[in-house]
């Protein structure tokens, strides 16, 4: 539905940074994309020539990145998200970068209001579940300092 092109377009992450290949599907409460980025040896997130499956919670980012901006649709410039915490993280594996095939990356989004947005996610290769867990985002940070007392 929306190549790698679109997807940078719509979130800050560009170059090699953008680790999403394409939207598969969406809707109002869920994303799905492609990625092989986690395959390049040339992947900006590698360390010590591999890529560790905790890496995975940022190609889950940037999929609950692209979804607040179509959700925002093209009349709205998307606002800025800041990922806050991640939490029940399982890793199903020790890394990404040994997987031949591509990785499905899934968004659901289980709550939220206009600034603060829970989802779940999960990172599966070949109907194999790699990681997942749960993520908080905020998309206005000084929202968050105004709230404070």
């Amino acid at each position: 539905m929306l190549d790698r092109a679109g997807i940078a377009a719509r979130i800050p992450h560009q170059g090699s940074m953008c680790l999403l290949d394409a939207v598969l599907d969406w809707d109002d409460a869920r994303i799905t994309c492609r990625a092989t980025s986690h395959a390049d040896p040339a992947n900006p997130l590698r360390a010590d020539g591999r890529l560790g499956a905790a890496n995975g919670i940022e190609y889950a980012a940037q999929a609950m990145a692209v979804h607040g901006a179509l959700l925002a649709g093209d009349d709205g410039t998307p606002r800025q998200g800041y990922l806050t915490s991640v939490r029940g993280v399982t890793l199903h594996v020790a890394r990404l970068d040994d997987l031949a095939d591509e990785l499905r990356v899934a968004a659901e989004r289980l709550s939220g209001d206009a600034n603060h947005i829970l989802y779940q996610f999960s990172v599966s290769h070949a109907g194999r579940c790699l990681l997942e867990g749960r993520a908080a985002v905020v998309l206005d940070a000084t929202v968050l300092s105004q709230e404070q007392p």
